[in-house]
This record gives C-alpha cells, sequence and structure tokens, in this order.
C-alpha cells in the first residue's frame, strides 16, 4: 500500500470473528517467522499515508498492538480491546508499553497492562484507544467509510 501511488489510506481489518486476538501460544518456542510483529507495527505507524484499524471481536496483546500502531481507530460496539500478556508473565512487547501511555496516559496505560483486563468498546473510546464506534458488526463497510472520509478531509497520519 505504501508503494501504490493509487492507495490513498490503509484499511486493517481481522477476518472472521476478531481483529486480532493475540499471539498464538502454541509458537511460542519456536523460531520467530519474519517480519515480526515489532517490525510490521513499525511499518504501520511510520506509514505515509493514512491508516485505520476496523477493529471487531478481540482486539489483544499483539492484536491491540497492532492496532495501536494505526493513526486511526474505530471499534464495533461489541470490541474488547487490552494488553493480556500479564496473565502468561510478560509485558506487551511490541511497542505496547510506549504506545499506549502515549496516547491514554501512564495511569490507564498501566492499569490496562498490568491487570490484563480487557475494555469494551465505550470505555475503550472514553480512555482514547479508539477514535470512533462504529454503529453495527460490518467492520469491513464502516473502516472503508471512515477511511474515506479521512481521505476527503486530508486526515495528515498522527
Amino acid at each position: 500500500a505504501e508503494a501504490d501511488g493509487a492507495a490513498k489510506a490503509v484499511l486493517i481489518v481481522g477476518a472472521g470473528r476478531n481483529f486480532i486476538a493475540g499471539a498464538d501460544i502454541r509458537e511460542f518456542g519456536k523460531t520467530p517467522q519474519p517480519p515480526s510483529l515489532p517490525e510490521a507495527c513499525l511499518k504501520i505507524e511510520n506509514c505515509t499515508k493514512p491508516v485505520v484499524a476496523a477493529i471487531h471481536g478481540a482486539a489483544l496483546g499483539g492484536g491491540l498492538e497492532v492496532a495501536l500502531s494505526a493513526h486511526y481507530r474505530i471499534a464495533s460496539p461489541t470490541a474488547k480491546l487490552g494488553l493480556p500478556e500479564v496473565a502468561l508473565g510478560l509485558l506487551p512487547g511490541s511497542g505496547g508499553t510506549q504506545r499506549a501511555p502515549r496516547l491514554i496516559g501512564v495511569k490507564p496505560a498501566l492499569e490496562l497492562m498490568l491487570s490484563g483486563r480487557h475494555a469494551g468498546a465505550k470505555e475503550a473510546l472514553s480512555l482514547g484507544l479508539v477514535d470512533r464506534l462504529g454503529n453495527d458488526a460490518d467492520a469491513l463497510a464502516e473502516g472503508l467509510a471512515y477511511a474515506q472520509e479521512l481521505i476527503a478531509a486530508k486526515a495528515p497520519v498522527r
């Protein structure tokens, strides 16, 4: 998308029931396959075109870190967002420890990271984790509409 001159924005949306439900713990201890999640998140964050994450279902752990890397986030009303790595004895490892506090402040970010709890879509909006709530469960359509709105407004990357 970065190299495609016709692309004016990028939309990230998950297939199936979730945006990205987090790491597959069955892969722990195996040789990582490139690109690494930190590399992918950095590429998203550094994209020169607006990147929108359309969140539905779960955006947990690395999934939320992908969403935090996007410039704009829209969530379906039933979305759940969280950084539950603490339940595995870990902290977010793909930029969540930096991006979450910058976005929502240190205290609420630490509370999410250290409790491992999930925030619902309305709470995520009030915290500033997402920019907008969608109206229904069609994350793709709402994400596209939001991206088109941002393009029309000449919204910057942020």
